[in-house]
């Protein structure tokens, strides 16, 4: 009992003396404590399903150690959804599309990072309206191009891609593709491809290439609609193209396909019309894949009755139009029944009409009426729109930008009433073009046809009846449009982008190759993004430059026109030495040997720069240098080259040539007692060269009291006997025999 006391005793006393020694709960942690946790890289995890599974690392920063400690086999992990993805020691194994956050906990520190999850992506799929057969100039949904692939959310999920995917034509000069819309640019046959998530689908399509368009006149003026009678003469159409700046027009009447919708009311041949029957017929011009057409009325005599000017008509307050009234009373007569004629105009507010002799309408105050005339049982009417006076007329934008084989809508154009507010006036204004061979305005739509700049004139559509003219008819509005050739592919540096943190770098030279071959630096138009937060672009007084931040990885992105180039940018701590080993290499011809490069950062840690140095050979006759390898080619010298971060090294490189055999003069040789003899020896080496090497041999003797021999070759007899000497030069070894009798 009393040593159960006494032991109990001394457990206290070396209890508390080991308290007072290592007290618990002071401030600070000791040496070898874990201070956090993280990922190596703790950027999202992507998987999918059924790909292999991910190894993930987590390291541990320590107290009092610079360098981290892998704790991966030690943490305990977990995945908040094991349907998504499970984890075991730090493997991620995929299952199910989703979500989830896998944690790593290692002595009350964690470590979070997501993980989604999605079902590989298969079956690639291009819709598209029609055929594949184009026209040039088509637009809407009919140019636009539909990619779809399975996969994604779940395995049998269908998903719209075509914003994702890479698009491409085989033949940029006839059609272009962005994000699925074609853009058609000349006649021919292309074949348009999308890739997506390692899956290609392609079609072929073919672009028929118009031709300027046509217009149909009648005794030298446009048409649209003709009126005829029963019995008239034939009527002659001409067909002609469109004039512009560059060319004149062309009449094509000729060579013209010339149709008619309904051969009973109207036939046609090479233009000449020729009223069969009572009725209506579309007369058409085909020439080249353009067309044109004119409606044609045929009635009975005395049916038809003709008001020049035709159509609906366009005023401005104070503005005045003379009508004048015909109707066919017979087969090739026609009489002015202006003063006959019953006018009525609904909306007087908005016109006045006079009749008698001359029947003339005046504008009054803006607004819309319809205008009828008639005449013994025939009636004509139009609409008539007055609108109000205008100071001045304006587009919407003054500059306008197209890409080759695109097209846009015409400028919207407003006018400027007298109080200042404005009015839309842009279904008044008629476009041309200042050169067709850059853009052309067709169908409504500005066509862009090839690079360059041209001006575009907008002005009020003409009115030859009309008397009083207001000052605004005679303004116009000036567009200037630049068609730029669309970018085939922007060409970038060849290797990743390395950063120094803490430092800043010029951003990488990027050429753009167009479609039409010409290449064009635009490195200082190109507009750069940066992924991540390791790195920042930022503005200098010399312009923008990127600054790495910490040690890691981002991607820059430039966009230039239509076109993006992603560039991997890898961060890097600042490296302030660098050895090499070995620094000065002696090789044989054909020799190969291996340089390694060890940086060393501030904080004293290595980094293996073998394969990042860039070696040089200052003469690659005598030393060539791929990667880390370095190669012997004849006998010289040489000095390698290489820098990283800015710091150079070089090793001096020695080729000689290799040594094969030794031949000494004499290998058997007899003296007397006191008597002496010389011999040579003579170095060959691979290349054929010999050379007299005597002098450079380090000889030993297995007797010297027999015989001894000195470094030039001397030898001397001591006394009788045997003795055997032995010569030694780069790695090869010569014998001679001595006997003293």
């Amino acid at each position: 009992m009393l040593s159960n006391k006494k032991m109990t005793h001394w457990v206290l006393l070396i209890t508390l003396f080991v308290s007072i020694l290592f007290p618990t709960g002071t401030a600070g942690a000791a040496a070898g404590d874990v201070n956090s946790i993280e990922f190596d890289n703790a950027s999202k995890v992507e998987l999918t399903v059924g790909q292999t599974p991910k190894q993930l690392k987590v390291l541990a920063a320590v107290e009092g150690s610079s360098s981290k400690k892998d704790i991966t086999a030690a943490a305990v992990w977990t995945s908040s959804d094991s349907g998504v993805v499970t984890v075991s020691g730090g493997l991620l194994t995929p299952k199910g599309s989703g979500s989830a956050i896998v944690k790593a906990t290692y002595n009350n520190s964690l470590a979070t990072i997501e993980v989604s999850v999605s079902y590989p992506y298969k079956n690639l799929k291009l819709e598209h309206e029609g055929t594949g057969s184009y026209k040039l100039g088509d637009s809407g949904s009919l140019l636009q191009v539909t990619a779809t692939a399975s996969g994604g959310a779940s395995e049998t999920a269908v998903n719209d891609v075509t914003d994702d995917a890479e698009w491409s034509s085989s033949n940029g000069n006839v059609l272009t593709v962005s994000d699925g819309l074609l853009t058609l640019v000349g006649e021919g046959s292309a074949t348009v491809t999308a890739k997506y998530k390692g899956l290609t689908a392609s079609f072929k399509a073919t672009v028929v290439l118009p031709y300027s368009g046509l217009e149909i006149r009648s005794g030298g003026a446009a048409v649209d609609e003709l009126e005829m009678l029963i019995g008239d003469d034939a009527v002659s159409l001409s067909a002609y193209t469109k004039a512009s700046e560059q060319s004149d027009v062309k009449n094509v009447t000729a060579d013209a396909n010339w149709t008619s919708s309904n051969t009973s009311a109207v036939t046609v041949e090479n233009g000449a019309m020729k009223a069969i029957g009572i009725g209506k017929a579309t007369i058409k011009a085909n020439y080249l894949g353009v067309s044109q057409s004119v409606d044609v009325y045929v009635r009975a005599p005395y049916e038809a009755l003709l008001l020049t000017p035709s159509g609906d008509q366009t005023l401005f307050i104070g503005e005045t139009l003379k009508m004048k009234a015909e109707v066919r009373n017979a087969a090739n007569s026609t009489i002015d029944v202006t003063s006959d004629a019953n006018f009525s105009l609904d909306n007087k507010l908005t016109a006045a009409l006079s009749t008698g002799a001359e029947t003339v309408i005046t504008a009054k105050a803006a607004g819309t009426s319809p205008v009828k005339a008639e005449y013994k049982g025939s009636s004509k009417s139009f609409k008539l729109t007055v609108y109000p006076t205008l100071s001045a007329m304006k587009a919407d934008s003054t500059k306008l930008e197209l890409y080759t084989g695109d097209t846009a809508g015409l400028p919207k154009v407003s006018g400027t009433k007298l109080d200042e507010s404005t009015v839309d006036i842009s279904q008044e204004i008629e476009w041309t073009s200042a050169n067709e061979d850059i853009a052309m305005i067709k169908d409504g739509k500005i066509s862009a046809v090839s690079a360059g700049t041209v001006h575009l004139t907008g002005k009020w559509k003409e009115a030859q009846t009309v008397s009083s003219k207001a000052d605004i008819r005679s303004k116009s509005v000036d567009v200037v449009l630049t068609v730029k050739d669309k970018v085939l592919v922007l060409i970038g540096p060849e290797d990743n982008l390395g950063l120094v943190t803490g430092e800043e770098a010029q951003l990488p030279e990027v050429n753009a190759v167009m479609e039409n071959g010409d290449e064009k630096d635009v490195t200082d138009e190109i507009a750069w993004t940066l992924s991540g937060s390791n790195a920042v672009i930022k503005q200098t007084s010399s312009g923008k430059v990127i600054k790495g931040l910490v040690k890691g990885s981002a991607t820059l992105k430039g966009t230039y026109s239509n076109k993006s180039i992603s560039i991997p940018v890898k961060i890097e701590q600042k490296i302030v030495k660098i050895t090499v080993d070995p620094a000065v290499l002696e090789m044989n011809i054909k020799n190969t040997k291996s340089i390694k490069a060890t940086g060393y950062t501030a904080a004293g840690k290595t980094v293996n720069l073998s394969s990042g140095m860039n070696w040089t050979s200052s003469d690659t006759n005598v030393a060539s240098v791929k990667g880390t390898s370095v190669k012997a080619l004849t006998e010289g010298s040489a000095v390698l080259s290489g820098s990283y971060q800015g710091i150079s090294v070089t090793v001096k490189v020695s080729v000689v040539p290799k040594l094969t055999k030794l031949k000494v003069s004499e290998s058997q040789i007899k003296l007397s007692p006191g008597s002496t003899a010389t011999v040579s020896v003579t170095a060959e080496y691979d290349t054929g060269k010999t050379a007299n090497v005597t002098g450079s041999v380090v000889w030993t003797s297995s007797k010297p009291s027999v015989a001894s021999i000195s470094q030039s070759g001397g030898i001397a007899a001591n006394s009788k006997g045997t003795a055997f000497l032995k010569g030694k030069f780069g790695g090869k070894t010569v014998s001679v025999t001595v006997t003293v009798k």
